[in-house]
């Protein structure tokens, strides 16, 4: 079993910076890797970033590659969204989730346990 929980979310001006936590508990965090997604209001849960068990490998979608940033700090038990050069079209809920099975990627179909979301949005 995994627990996770966003935070760091809110309301920013376009062009601004904001970090999102995902702190997790249960199973040893560094037996999983983690992935962000994002849902935007009456859209579909589109993946955004993810992260390897130790933290040497991310990916990222191309519609965020160069503004934002995946980390893990694995004495921490948390993993970091960090978000620069927001735009408007940035807005959505953020989830983080977590792939046991490993090789999930950027399907969102193969992570098995996901967190309740934070709310970024960004005004223009």
């Amino acid at each position: 079993q995994v627990q996770l929980v966003e935070s760091g979310g809110g309301l920013v001006q376009a062009g601004g910076s904001l970090r999102l936590s995902c702190a997790a508990s249960g199973r040893t965090f560094s037996s999983y890797a983690v992935g962000w997604f994002r849902q935007a209001q009456g859209k579909e849960r589109d993946f955004v970033s993810a992260v390897s068990r130790s933290g040497g490998v991310t990916a990222s979608a191309d519609s965020v590659k160069g503004r934002f940033t995946i980390s893990r700090d694995n004495a921490k038990n948390t993993v970091y969204l960090q978000m620069n050069s927001l735009k408007p079209e940035d807005t959505a809920v953020y989830y983080c989730a977590a792939d046991t099975t490993l090789g999930a990627g950027c399907a969102r179909m193969k992570y098995d346990y996901w967190g309740q979301g934070t709310q970024v949005t960004v005004s223009s």
